[in-house]
């Protein structure tokens, strides 16, 4: 256990990012796993820009690899315009 009083903001600090790191990581997930499911090119073409949002966003935090990122942009948008 920590006996450093900044030790023990740091758990603190560390408990609360990683909840909120889960949630949007989890929910960019949903969001790309909904964007594949659809089947109607309108609803895809307007919820691409969304999805893609909310990858860039993890890619700048670190969540997802720049790479990682680039690729699921890639490949979701070739998903859409193949519909």
């Amino acid at each position: 256990m920590a006996h450093h009083s900044s030790a023990k903001k740091r758990i603190r600090q560390t408990a609360k990012r990683r909840l909120r790191n889960r949630y949007y990581k989890k929910t960019a997930r949903t969001a790309i796993k909904n964007l594949r499911d659809l089947t109607e090119k309108k609803e895809a073409e307007a919820f691409l820009p969304k999805v893609v949002s909310m990858i860039d966003r993890l890619a700048k935090t670190n969540q997802f690899h720049k790479n990682k990122a680039s690729n699921l942009k890639s490949k979701l948008t070739k998903h859409v315009a193949n519909l």
